[in-house]
């Protein structure tokens, strides 16, 4: 099966991507490992053509199950990993953007994913007390050396990408952009265009929330969601209020909450790749298909119209939200 295709930087990869933090942690109960590789292979029998993972997805466990399970098909998709935040005992999480754990992360991973080279490596966070310039300076030599293609930043706004791009050319930079969460659009897809930039965008379907699989708040244990301010208490009461109105936009539109939000996101430009995420392959099968869905122009306004400044709570729990470059939170959520 064929995708149509976009353009990250120097890298060609289908419209739609995936995500693999799924497979192995944060949204609960992970699949086996013989259902995670049936929906990697699935992905790829579907026609996408990127994946997406990190070194602490999992701890290095999602690195491990592409390595696993699809690596011996690697000609047919590009790989995109990151770096910064990590758990080099594999147990501890750090956020370090120095060269030198850089390097060390980068080969770890080359390791896990049983390769000598990554198409597409990210720096997974800023990390404040390291210049982006050291860190991209470090990537940089992973270029020259080999071993990563092309260099990604995430969660980082303008300023920095301006920075990191005086040292090297950025293929791409990734951030959470849904209808729910459009801090991107303040400046940060402006500067991607402006300097030849493609964006990645995680969590398009606002982690489950525009695909129709958060009804409450009584998520699993080990679900990240619990720690999300705006997927608790009054907060999700307030915001599936909103979502209702959405879930009826797409049912008017003939498709699924989540292909709604999916084709809303890829209608936002061509340079923007979505890299949903999920353990089911039906959700994966569902996923694909938006990217054949056109939508009126009234109803990609509906849309943003629709979620301009109504969802209430902040992304992630403090310690989380300390991590992101303050250029992507809006004013209430710095408070």
């Amino acid at each position: 099966m064929t995708l149509p295709t976009r353009q990250i930087g120097p890298l060609t990869v289908s419209a739609i991507g995936l995500g693999c933090m799924n497979i192995c942690h944060v949204y609960g109960t992970p699949p086996s490992e013989q259902d995670a590789g049936a929906l990697l292979n699935r992905a790829l029998d579907l026609g996408v053509t990127f994946l997406d993972t990190a070194a602490i997805y999992g701890l290095g466990q999602s690195e491990r199950l592409i390595q696993r399970h699809v690596m011996h098909r690697k000609a047919e998709f590009t790989l995109a990993s990151k770096c910064v935040m990590d758990a080099p005992d594999g147990k501890t999480r750090v956020l370090d953007g120095s060269p030198t754990a850089i390097t060390a992360t980068l080969d770890r991973a080359l390791q896990r994913l049983g390769t000598d080279h990554i198409d597409l490596y990210y720096l997974h966070r800023p990390d404040r007390n390291v210049p982006i310039e050291e860190s991209v300076g470090a990537l940089k030599q992973a270029v020259q050396a080999g071993k990563i293609g092309a260099i990604g930043l995430s969660e980082m706004g303008a300023g920095l990408i301006r920075r990191a791009h005086a040292v090297h050319p950025i293929a791409a930079v990734q951030s959470e952009y849904s209808p729910t969460v459009r801090n991107p659009e303040v400046a940060v897809l402006d500067t991607c265009r402006e300097l030849g930039i493609g964006f990645v965008a995680f969590s398009p379907v606002a982690r489950g929330l525009l695909a129709a699989s958060v009804r409450d708040d009584r998520f699993e244990q080990h679900d990240i969601r619990h720690t999300m301010p705006r997927f608790i208490g009054e907060n999700l009461a307030h915001n599936l209020a909103v979502v209702a109105k959405f879930e009826a936009l797409a049912l008017e539109a003939a498709c699924t909450p989540a292909q709604l939000a999916l084709a809303w996101v890829l209608a936002q430009g061509d340079d923007i790749v979505p890299i949903p995420g999920t353990r089911s392959i039906a959700h994966l099968e569902e996923n694909v298909a938006a990217a054949a869905i056109t939508l009126a122009p009234d109803v990609l306004d509906e849309v943003a119209t629709l979620f301009a400044g109504t969802i209430r709570g902040a992304r992630y729990a403090a310690f989380a939200q300390a991590t992101v470059d303050t250029e992507l939170l809006p004013d209430e959520e710095l408070a």
